[in-house]
């Protein structure tokens, strides 16, 4: 097992990407006092337990990791050992900076990266909804975090490109199994509830059942037959009367023009908006702002 540690502006092995803060494996072999104080995080940081028990504290929440455990952690939350100490086993520890990440779930990772624009938003919108860090028995993270390692450290051809591809992986297989465990520890209606969180403070992104479905961790078809027996409608008309409702609202509480209401609200046109408001509200959405 390779112990290393790499960090950004004094290790030449990362200097070629400049949104890694620090990759390292750590075996700690004695408790030492204050040796992991509580700070604040700067960057998107993810520890993966190879070895060991580890306890931790996230913002003031005392975690405890196993082996293939890990821990997610966001930019600005203090994190560090439970007593300020790192105790005893073996830890790996990526640290990703994004362009931007708000605490409301704004992510934007950066060129770097080919996940499309649309689905880092998803992506830090599921982070920034996730209550609980912890992910547990997560060991294809552990696989990730090794080929990472693996392509650092002997610089083979197109090692670049591999590596961003994996960070890639890294954030997208971490957003999974967040709501794979959210769901696990929720009933139906408690998932959908997250599901149409995520669905009102995003109207303008044009989503598809596949993509709900993956928030719900449910296959498309098991997906819709639980939204229409939960909600009475499918999926797209669920997510068509959402659009409508905050359309209307839009129309009495703000100036904003009709296309502007329908490109914010989802709709691709302002005659599709005007159509499909008209045929749910019997009003075009002029006549419908007019009202008293």
């Amino acid at each position: 097992m390779t112990i290393f540690s790499l960090h950004k502006g004094k290790s030449p092995e990362i200097q070629a990407f400049p949104h890694l803060i620090e990759f390292f494996r750590k075996k700690i072999q004695q408790v030492q006092p204050n040796s992991m104080p509580l700070k604040e995080c700067h960057g998107l940081k993810i520890m993966f337990v190879l070895e060991g028990k580890f306890e931790w504290s996230v913002d003031n929440q005392a975690v405890t990791l196993y082996p293939n455990d890990a821990i997610l952690i966001f930019p600005k939350q203090v994190f560090g050992g439970l007593k300020e100490m790192w105790d005893v086993g073996v830890v790996a520890s990526i640290t990703i900076s994004p362009r931007f990440f708000s605490e409301d779930g704004e992510l934007i990772l950066g060129e770097w990266s080919s996940i499309l624009e649309a689905e880092q938003r998803l992506i830090g919108k599921l982070f920034s909804l996730s209550k609980k860090p912890l992910l547990q028995n997560f060991k294809q993270l552990g696989e990730v975090l090794q080929k990472i390692e693996n392509e650092l450290l002997t610089n083979e051809l197109g090692f670049k490109t591999r590596i961003n591809h994996l960070l890639d992986e890294l954030i997208i297989i971490t957003a999974r199994q967040l709501t794979k465990q959210d769901n696990q520890r929720r009933d139906f209606p408690q998932t959908f509830q997250k599901l149409d969180q995520i669905l009102r403070a995003n109207l303008a992104h044009p989503w598809t059942v596949e993509e709900m479905a993956v928030i719900m961790g449910l296959g498309t078809t098991a997906f819709t037959e639980k939204v229409k027996s939960y909600s009475g409608f499918s999926p797209l008309n669920y997510l068509i009367n959402l659009r409508i409702s905050e359309a209307i609202r839009l129309l009495k509480s703000s100036n904003l023009s009709l296309t502007d209401i329908a490109l914010d609200t989802g709709f691709y046109s302002s005659q599709h908006f005007s159509t499909t408001f008209k045929k749910l509200t019997g009003y075009t959405p002029g006549h419908f702002r007019k009202t008293p």
